[in-house]
Order: C-alpha cells, then structure tokens, then sequence
C-alpha cells in the first residue's frame, strides 16, 4: 500500500519545531497544552477511582508535578505534545492526553504520522462523551490540518476496556507487537508489555469522523 496525506487542505499547517500541543476547543472539553497550572486539578481527578487505570501511567495527587515536568521533558525533547483536558462545565482540567512520536514524510519537513496516546481521564468524566470529544478534536486536527497520513493508537494488550474504546472510535487493529513498550502494571517495573497496535489512515477518516460525531450526538 502506497499512503497519501489528507487533503482536507490544500496547504497543510506547519508542523511545530518546538512541540507545544494546540488549543483545541469543543462543546464539553478544551485541550489546552499541559501547565504546572493545571497540577491542583489533576492531582483531585487522580485521586478518583482508579481501577479502570491498572495498565495506564496515571500520576497519584503527590506525582503530579512530577508528571507533569515527565511530560514537558518529553516535549522538549521533540517527541511528545502533552494536553490537558479541561471540562468545560466546570473550568477544570478532569485529565490529560498528547500527541507523540511524530514522524516526518521522507526528505520532506511536514508531518506524516504520529500517535494520540498517554491518555488519563478521572472515573468521573467516563462514560461522558468528553473523552469522545477529544478523540474527535484531536484525530480532526492531525488529518485536516496537518494533514497526516495516519494516526496511530496503541494498548497494554491485556487491556481489554481501552481496547474496545480504541476499537469503538473506528480505529483498526493491525496486530500484537510482543514486548513492544514499558508495562505500566502494578508489579511490573523495569518489564516490557505486549503492545496491541491500532491505527486510522487518512482514507478512512471520513467514516471514522462520521462515527464520532453520531456519537456525541447521542451523548457518549
């Protein structure tokens, strides 16, 4: 298979040099590029229930600020653009996501790929559609502004809540990576986990966008 970029656009945006994530604004969420201003908020959603997390890194309230300079460090190492999710009913950021692993179109400086993962949201905000939405803002900003070939998405493949989510916003499984990336399970430090790998070109973006806004039509 050959790919080609979305032509959403004719131009596609430049691709940041210094990675900061964008502004991104819908009806129930903003993703706003990740602060040491948002670490009160995170540190409360991060005390929520976190049982629906045992295979995700997901900061405990006294790790935030930790967290929080992980990822910028990750951002100014050019591979990650951290985000906070703020919920807009209430102004206050309920979790976090990013871009990472970008990847550019050979001999070209425009951006090609990359993946939307590192995503966290507190037990309260699931189920709420907000996590939706930011799928929607996110996969919309990378196909139609960027103009990517593909967005990849990728699990603990023992993780079978956060794959029937990837699975339900149109994203296809191409296969288990074995021991691929760091396990975030309890008891697991210093181990590798099996990455269960997904992904949306950008010939199907158009069905996937479709899907996704049919889904926050009816709430979820």
């Amino acid at each position: 298979m050959v790919c080609q970029a979305s032509r959403g656009r004719s131009v596609p945006l430049p691709f940041p040099t210094r990675l900061t994530a964008p502004l991104l604004d819908g009806e129930l969420v903003r993703l706003e590029p990740l602060e040491h201003r948002h670490a009160a908020d995170l540190a409360i959603a991060a005390e929520e229930n976190r049982t629906s997390y045992r295979f995700t890194w997901m900061p405990t309230a006294g790790e935030v600020s930790d967290y929080i300079d992980a990822q910028l460090a990750r951002a100014a190492a050019g591979s990650l653009m951290p985000s906070a999710q703020v919920a807009k009913a209430s102004g206050r950021a309920v979790g976090a996501t990013a871009y990472w692993d970008p990847r550019l179109w050979p001999d070209r400086d425009e951006l090609c790929a990359l993946e939307v993962g590192f995503t966290w949201l507190a037990a309260s905000a699931q189920g709420s559609g907000l996590n939706t939405e930011t799928k929607f803002l996110l996969f919309a900003h990378a196909f139609e502004q960027w103009q990517v070939a593909r967005v990849d998405l990728k699990t603990d493949a023992r993780n079978k809540r956060s794959r029937a989510a990837i699975e339900r916003v149109g994203a296809q499984f191409e296969g288990v990576l074995r021991c691929w990336s760091r396990s975030w399970a309890p008891n697991e430090e210093g181990l590798l986990r099996d990455s269960a790998m997904y992904s949306i070109l950008a010939s199907e973006w158009p069905a996937c966008r479709a899907r996704l806004q049919t889904r926050l039509a009816k709430g979820h």
